[in-house]
């Protein structure tokens, strides 16, 4: 929690409930030329960048009128003065882009950690109040259990002679008899004296139960303000991510073309500014092209694992119903009564299982950590997190991660100890999180729609992460709870 910064409490700017609608909306990806880059001359041929995040000195934000023409560059190329002066302006310009999608992926990483660091704050929290108030619940039974059995106590001395009178009558019958009155006497000693104990257990566990529940409304308060907190870096490392990809976007849209007129400005040969022009478009068509040579790759592959994941669930699906008629034609052949629910076949792995409500195994790999508070692991560069906010299932490098639940993509990208990461809000209060994604494995963006079963990224080691696994999250209300138990509940063992 001390990693957490208490600005977002002072200033009270988190955003409120509305606000995070906002903010939560699918957040377009567009390439925006008018995000953040800002450049200043210092001297021919020197570039100085200010950051679109910080606080740097005067500069332009730049946009389509700021590229030179091809007919610029024609126009300069027969004036040497003039030559010289669209050198320098394209040099900066190439150095500007360069320094923007510098800076604006430096933003991003650093929000991305800060929301990385808040969330953990928040889980550890929300857990630690979750587990005052059961302690708190635990020791109000255990003071309404004393003072029931103290009540009953009172009842049987009362019963047994709780006045002069009845101590008069129980004597009475007792006058001849010395051992027996003696007997009498000593129960009624050890009845009262176990009384007082019970009754001081009942104070006691009361008292500890109402301390119990002061601390958890504390813990609670402070849950909620690093929730808030939490929900802050969560935008501002999407805003941040946006700025990054749109400055890319720029710079892959302008880069090549800025190149060419920057060696056509050079040449000394007769070459003319339509010739480089060709030889750009001839580039850039190229690169196109392998772009979308990428792209149907990873369709192909995202409709080979959709295929292999239908096979799967067809072959599990066929697996039941065999399973079924053998158990139904055993009850026949022995006359048996009917049978009651059955847990799933133990796949070991190999298919992926659906639950009820619509939930399915994220993933076909064997469980290797479990949830909750745990010894730290150390490796040469960092240290895991003691509070582990999910359940670790490792399969294999670049294996197959579904969607747990149907929803809407949150996030999508870089965060933190997480390393890549996707979060799914299902739309009723629950929302999944996926871990430790492989370098180029997110399948799904910023507010795509994923259905249940959805092949959505690729098992990796990014992150914090001393081997290659899913890092699986389950929250509710926004704080994690158990996957394990949660996900059993739904007839799906992790």
């Amino acid at each position: 929690m001390d990693a957490v910064d208490d600005s977002a409490e002072a200033c009270d700017c988190a955003p409120t409930a509305a606000e995070r609608r906002v903010l939560w909306n699918p957040m377009s990806r567009r390439r925006a030329l008018a995000i953040g880059a800002v450049l200043g001359v210092a001297a021919i041929g020197a570039v100085t960048v200010a950051s679109p995040f910080g606080s740097a000195a005067v500069a332009a934000t730049y946009n389509p009128d700021d590229y030179p023409s091809w007919a610029d560059v024609e126009k300069a190329r027969n004036d040497e003065s003039a030559k010289a002066s669209e050198v320098t302006r394209i040099e900066n310009l190439i150095a500007g882009l360069k320094q923007r999608v510098a800076e604006t992926q430096a933003a991003a990483e650093a929000a991305a950690d800060a929301y990385y660091e808040a969330q953990q704050a928040y889980y550890q929290a929300a857990y630690r109040a979750d587990e005052l108030q059961k302690q708190a619940d635990e020791q109000s039974a255990k003071a309404d259990e004393a003072a029931l059995t103290a009540s009953r106590l009172a009842a049987q001395l009362a019963r047994s002679g709780g006045d002069d009178t009845s101590l008069e009558i129980l004597f009475a019958g007792s006058s001849e008899n010395a051992d027996q009155l003696l007997t009498q006497l000593g129960q009624m000693d050890k009845l009262i004296e176990r009384n007082e104990s019970v009754y001081a257990q009942a104070a006691a566990a009361r008292d500890s139960a109402q301390s119990l529940t002061d601390q958890a409304e504390v813990a609670r308060t402070e849950r909620d303000r690093l929730q808030k907190i939490a929900e802050e870096k969560m935008a501002a490392a999407l805003e941040a991510q946006q700025a990054a990809e749109a400055a890319l976007a720029d710079q892959e849209e302008n880069l090549i073309t800025l190149e060419a007129q920057l060696a056509a400005l050079k040449d000394t040969t007769s070459k003319t500014t339509a010739e480089y022009e060709e030889g750009v478009e001839a580039k850039r068509q190229y690169e196109e092209q392998l772009r979308r040579e990428a792209e149907q790759r990873a369709r192909e592959e995202a409709e080979r694992q959709r295929l292999l994941l239908q096979q799967q669930q067809q072959q599990q699906l066929e697996q039941q119903q065999q399973q079924q008629q053998q158990q139904q034609q055993e009850q026949n052949n022995s006359g048996g009564g009917g049978g009651g629910n059955e847990a799933p076949a133990d796949n070991g792995g190999g298919t992926t299982q659906n639950g009820s409500g619509g939930w399915v195994r994220p993933n076909n790999g064997v469980q290797t950590s479990g949830y909750g508070y745990r010894s730290q692991q150390c490796g040469s560069s960092y240290c895991s997190t003691s509070f582990h906010a999910g359940v670790d299932l490792a399969q294999g490098c670049g294996s197959a991660i579904y969607a747990a639940h149907s929803g809407t993509v949150v996030y999508s990208g870089y965060n933190g100890g997480y390393g890549n990461y996707i979060r799914i809000d299902n739309g009723d209060g629950t929302a999944t999180g996926y871990a430790h994604i492989v370098d180029g494995g997110l399948l799904v963006g910023n507010g795509q729609w994923v259905e249940a079963g959805q092949l959505i990224a690729l098992e990796g080691n990014t992150g914090n992460s001393f081997g290659c696994h899913l890092h699986f999250e389950v929250y509710v209300n926004g704080a994690t709870v158990n996957p394990i138990d949660f996900m059993a509940a739904r007839g799906i063992w992790v």
